[in-house]
């Protein structure tokens, strides 16, 4: 038997990627325990109070329900931009624009709810295309970096939301809020609205689509390997267009979502952060848009964990750092999960 080295594969087995994540979260929640019972809380006490307010009640799965659904929409957001090279960091920006497109439509255009919501839900996918528009186009004609451009369309998009919020639209005896949006997206268990399943259903058609259409393999050639699509005559340049401004369409109906399903006015402080949280749920399912779900679900139990623990007297740095360790080991699980034992042919 000659030696034995660690080589690095493209892909992790199914198998191995999952222990692997689990093994991470595991050992995460071993490492935060520790230190917890080292300044005196209980940990035991306060994993069973998470697990219990989380799933224990009609409450806690619809919190959760409420939390998965935004950060499924940007979470594909960011990873179609990926599946053609491309890092969409403006999905904060663009779920703005989007609730800010969508609220102008419920607010000021007075027509029957069910027309109502379908134009809000064009009107969603529209401000978040137009969002990213001068990214896209400059990333495709100039070759300017889209990390920069996408990100700071971010600040544009919270303080314009902000400023009528407060100011030109702001209701009367609200402080920084809208009216309420008449047209509101129906319910089906308790306050949770079908916009969940239609992130999941969203999901799963994407990665259909993208896995059995032309259009499909010639933005999965042109993410991989561009000097391959460009020696094959595919239209990359439109491929990377088409592709980008569907991905900033993506984030902002996902601000039509949670304006028109969940907060029903337009505020500031909308999103909570969901735009930047995408980019790690797109990290964590490493490219695939079904694993875009279980991301999502695991972000949002952390989530809800952190507001938990709140409550039960943990500070917010706390939970920020035991959130931050979670998603830290679990990146480098999935890291590791692509290497295995090959013996070397070199000794």
């Amino acid at each position: 038997m000659g030696p034995y080295r660690l080589q690095r594969f493209p892909s992790a087995a199914p198998g191995i990627a999952l222990l692997a994540r689990l093994g991470a979260i595991v050992l995460a929640l071993l490492i935060s325990a520790l230190v917890l019972a080292l300044t005196g809380a209980k940990p035991g006490a306060l994993a069973l109070q998470v697990v219990t307010a989380s799933f224990g009640s009609q409450f806690g799965l619809e919190d959760l329900g409420l939390l998965v659904t935004p950060l499924i929409f940007t979470g594909l957001s960011v990873a179609l931009a990926l599946k053609i090279g491309a890092w969409n960091i403006g999905a904060e920006g663009q779920f703005y624009a989007g609730a800010f497109a969508a609220s102008a439509v419920g607010l000021f255009l007075p027509v029957a709810e069910p027309l109502s919501l379908f134009l809000m839900l064009l009107a969603g996918l529209v401000g978040g295309a137009l969002w990213i528009l001068i990214p896209t186009l400059a990333r495709a004609y100039a070759e300017v970096n889209e990390l920069i451009t996408t990100l700071l369309m971010n600040f544009v998009a919270v303080l314009g939301v902000y400023y009528v919020s407060t100011g030109p639209w702001r209701a009367k005896g609200a402080n920084s809020t809208t009216a309420r949006i008449p047209a509101e997206i129906p319910e089906f268990f308790g306050s949770l609205h079908w916009g969940l399943p239609a992130a999941v259903l969203l999901a799963l058609l994407l990665a259909l689509a993208l896995a059995r259409s032309r259009f499909g393999y010639e933005v999965r050639l042109a993410g991989s390997n561009p000097q391959a699509a460009l020696y094959a005559g595919l239209p990359a340049r439109r491929r990377l267009i088409a592709v980008m401004l569907a991905a900033g369409a993506l984030a902002g109906l996902g601000g039509m979502v949670e304006v028109a399903g969940t907060v029903h006015r337009l505020q500031g402080g909308l999103s909570n952060s969901y735009g930047y949280l995408g980019i790690m749920v797109a990290v964590l399912a490493r490219g695939s848009l079904v694993g875009v779900v279980f991301s999502a679900a695991l972000m949002a139990f952390i989530l809800n964990a952190g507001i938990i623990l709140q409550t039960q007297g943990l500070t917010t740095s706390t939970v920020l750092a035991v959130t931050g360790l979670i998603l830290f080991l679990t990146a480098i699980g999935d890291e590791l999960a692509h290497y295995r034992l090959v013996r070397d042919a070199r000794a």
